[in-house]
């Protein structure tokens, strides 16, 4: 944090430190206009005033919440046209909770169809089969999609680890 005058600045490193972000984060979201363009100093080091470092604090905390960038980016233009935000933010929301009852379904119904393979591979073994009895003779009790949709959310975690 460094004073020009009456107004305070912080470098991209100061405001990462700050906020427990990279720095590229922070150009990342300079270049794609979430935040205001920088400000350079002599020696070319991005600038940013109070307004950029609230409106950082609001994108992390969005970002925290569960909102995309895009509906960042949405939610900001609105604010910046004087436009309230918070019906946007509800329609938002509410989107995001529909599909995360799915995804509970989903999730709920795919361990319930595990919990079953599990069950019939150790009450009954059947001996004939091209490769396992078990998978060959046990019939799903949920809806493929489901299901499937289950397994790529398992599958989609694990890559992001």
């Amino acid at each position: 944090m460094r004073s020009t005058g009456s107004q305070i600045t912080w470098r991209v490193s100061e405001l990462a430190s700050e906020f427990g972000v990279r720095p590229r984060t922070i150009r990342y979201y300079d270049r794609v206009g979430l935040l205001a363009p920088a400000r350079r100093t002599a020696a070319g080091y991005r600038v940013y005033g109070a307004g950029e470092r609230d409106r950082l604090r609001f994108i992390l905390k969005a970002k925290a919440s569960g909102l995309t960038l895009a509906e960042i980016q949405e939610i900001l233009l609105l604010r910046a046209q004087g436009i309230e935000p918070c019906d946007r933010l509800v329609a938002v929301v509410d989107e995001k909770l529909r599909e995360l009852k799915r995804q509970i379904y989903a999730l709920t119904g795919f361990g319930k169809e595990l919990a079953e393979l599990r069950r019939e591979a150790i009450e009954r073994r059947p001996r004939e089969a091209c490769v396992c009895g078990v998978i060959e003779h046990h019939e799903p009790s949920h809806r493929p999609e489901s299901l499937r949709l289950a397994s790529e959310l398992l599958t989609h975690r694990r890559r992001r680890r």
